[in-house]
């Protein structure tokens, strides 16, 4: 996996490219760990990333309770109809802001 970071406007996006499971979730939570502190807009681009595995979303867990707590958002964005329907049957679309 290959995470891109960019700024603009004030948002820091990380670009997502490859999957994000059980071997490649700790680069994401680096990197969300990192962006948390420098930011106070954060998008996850997940254009690139055709997969998401249960070692992902807790990651992605982490990341909103520790943004919630520093006064961080996070936004998804790009995400693909098979991640979308899994966050749907998880519950996650109501604690996830996806645009």
């Amino acid at each position: 996996m290959a995470i891109n970071k960019s700024q603009e406007n004030g948002v820091l996006t990380l670009s997502l490219e490859g999957a994000l499971d059980n071997k490649t979730s700790p680069e994401l939570q680096t990197a969300l760990t990192s962006a948390l502190d420098e930011a106070k807009q954060i998008r996850l681009n997940f254009a690139g990333a055709p997969y998401v595995s249960s070692a992902g979303i807790r990651v992605l867990l982490l990341g909103l309770k520790t943004a919630k707590a520093k006064g961080v958002s996070i936004k998804l964005s790009n995400v693909s109809e098979g991640i979308m329907e899994m966050f749907e049957v998880i519950g996650f679309l109501d604690i996830l802001d996806i645009e």
